[in-house]
Order: C-alpha cells, then structure tokens, then sequence
C-alpha cells in the first residue's frame, strides 16, 4: 500500500477512467464484518451511440478486508465518466469490478439506476458474491422510476 496520491492534495480530474488511480488506505477496523455504502446520485457518462449524457445513481456498497477506499478518490474515479462513452451496464459493472479487483473487499455490490433513455429507465446490479453472514445489509434506498405517476 502506498501514501495516498490525492488525499491532501490538489487534483485535477483524470482524463478517463483508465487513467483514474484509486487510493487505498489501511482498514481502521480490521476483523470487522462492517458495511460501508457510497450514494452517486448524479453520476454521468456519455451514450456510446449518440454522445449525448447519460444519469444514474449509483449506490456502492462494500464490506472492507484489509483496505478501504479514498473517498477523493473514489470521486475523481467516478467523475471521469462524465467523458467516457460506454453503455449503462459497462459502467455500473465494470466500477463494482474495477473496486473489487483492487481493493479485495470481503464483498461488494453495486447498483446503477440509471434515469430513462428513450423512455426505459435502466438498472443494473452486480455483487462480487453473497454478503457475510450476519450482516446488516439495508436496502439500497433508490425507489423504482415512476415517472410522473
């Protein structure tokens, strides 16, 4: 593990999500069967067809190993969406992906709900497994699309 490259620091947001460079700190409670949950309730990224945005909020949820998440990071990871061209299902998997294979929770989710293109809101879920026993898992908290119903 390294010092943080952000935390403390000025930092411009990277060009893409390749480039990002996430930040891991040392857990603080080690050993702990803990939840830990990100709310992105304005995330964006670009149709890969049309270039026009796209919104979703994401809700990341992990429970630590050894490592937890700059939050800064994490922030700058995500903002260079905002030009990056993929479809819903690419983004949401690959960030819960992306988190999981660096980071090594004990487990994570992730759930995108994506607002309507063309009329069809989309929301995609992964999960690297099934949560520890015991867990307090709460809802993720994002009410299904209704429109203006």
């Amino acid at each position: 593990m390294t010092t943080p490259l952000h935390l403390g620091q000025s930092s411009a947001l990277p060009a893409s999500p390749a480039d990002a460079v996430l930040d891991y700190v040392p857990n603080p409670r080690p050993g702990r069967a803990y939840l830990v949950r990100f709310a992105v309730p304005e995330f964006t990224s670009l149709c890969p067809v049309t270039g026009q945005p796209d919104f979703a909020h994401l809700v990341i949820d992990y429970v630590p190993d050894e490592t937890i998440v700059e939050s800064k990071s994490l922030k700058l990871f995500l903002g260079a969406f905002r030009n990056h061209a993929a479809f819903h299902e690419n983004c949401t998997v690959g960030i819960g992906e992306r988190l999981h294979a660096e980071m090594a929770p004990r487990w994570l989710r992730i759930g995108g709900y994506w607002y309507p293109r063309g009329g069809i809101p989309i929301d995609v879920f992964w999960q690297s497994g099934p949560p520890p026993a015991g867990l307090w898992l709460p809802d993720q908290g994002v009410a299904p699309y209704r429109g203006r119903g």
